[in-house]
């Protein structure tokens, strides 16, 4: 435990030289004190001993999110998110050990990029994520609204009239207003609700998801029919999941940046024990050093690439994937 609470700290001044030995002094204590990891590797003919490199380190399919309990040494939970599978589907399961961590990294991540919490209103329109009660999405969000001390701040269900009342008063004001919506409800709102956002200080924020109720669309038809519903010049993107602690945020054009210990890494489809260089669409395998008590190493079913600004885009899914929580498809 006093690796897991040292390790959480050092995190947060992470550089991009550091990165590297830290993932890999990660990945030491993972696969000896996760017994699921250490399996896995040892079912590959991996031994943690003799890899060095960083580039060697293998990565844990996130399906085994879904069949086993993923963690790092023994621990209690402080609650369990889970993710939001469809009707038939097996749903991910994401042990937290440390609440407070987790709303520490989520609030660093949002703030270094769009400045203090407490100078937004934020109305947030996640109905399917509330319905089921158990959200990583709908936890940070909550943590989020009570952090801009705002009575104006809050979560909206059906009642569309309610909040495009309150988007219309508030949106007039001095103070920002963020509205962050999965993309299905976002969109219903915008073609039955006329937003005037002639002099606005908004900012409308995508998490992704249909959930079945829509068509899916690729990102750039997505967010061309959002800003003129909305009558704004951008969308933005949040790129989060069950499985990890930490975010991204898309402030322009789907390109994601990534906080310091977060790093993004394209596999090759058909190696997937190889990656790409910048520019080429792969899988997408994460290194997020905030899951130090879960799994680190986490090999997922998005399709993605790299840009050389350090950004990267989510293009898609692999044709044999379920529809999943905050990621957007292509239909």
């Amino acid at each position: 435990m006093n690796f897991l609470k040292s390790f959480k700290e050092r995190i947060f001044s992470t550089s991009e030289l550091e990165f590297e030995s830290l993932a890999l002094e990660l990945f030491k204590y993972q696969s000896r004190n996760n017994l699921i990891y250490r399996e896995y590797l040892q079912r590959l003919g991996k031994v943690p001993e003799t890899i060095s490199d960083f580039e060697e380190i293998p990565f844990l399919p996130i399906e085994f999110f879904k069949y086993h309990r993923v963690t790092t040494g023994e621990w209690q939970e402080q609650a369990i998110f889970q993710s939001s599978g469809t009707t038939g589907q097996v749903s991910s399961k994401n042990y937290v050990e440390d609440l407070q961590f987790y709303e520490k990294v989520a609030t660093r991540i949002f703030e270094t990029l769009y400045g203090p919490l407490e100078g937004y209103h934020i109305l947030a329109l996640l109905p399917s994520y509330l319905e089921r009660g158990n959200s990583s999405l709908v936890y940070m969000v909550n943590g989020f609204i009570k952090a801009t001390a705002s009575r104006h701040s809050g979560f909206y269900l059906a009642n569309f009239n309610e909040l495009a009342d309150q988007l219309n008063h508030l949106i007039q004001g001095t103070k920002k207003v963020l509205l962050i919506g999965v993309t299905y409800a976002l969109l219903d709102l915008v073609e039955n609700f006329e937003i005037d956002t002639t002099h606005a200080n908004l900012i409308v924020m995508e998490t992704g998801g249909m959930k079945g109720r829509r068509r899916e669309m690729i990102r750039e038809e997505l967010h061309q029919t959002l800003s003129g519903g909305f009558r704004l010049d951008t969308i933005h993107s949040e790129y989060g999941m069950t499985e990890l602690t930490s975010q991204a945020y898309a402030l322009e054009k789907g390109k994601f940046q990534l906080p310091p210990w977060l790093r993004v890494k394209i596999r090759d489809i058909n190696d997937p024990f190889s990656t790409l260089p910048h520019g080429r669409t792969g899988g997408i395998n994460l290194i997020d050093l905030a899951n130090v008590a879960t799994c680190a190493f986490i090999e997922t079913r998005d399709l993605g690439k790299r840009n050389a600004d350090g950004t990267f885009e989510v293009l898609g899914r692999f044709d044999n994937s379920e529809v999943r929580g905050c990621n957007l498809l292509v239909g």
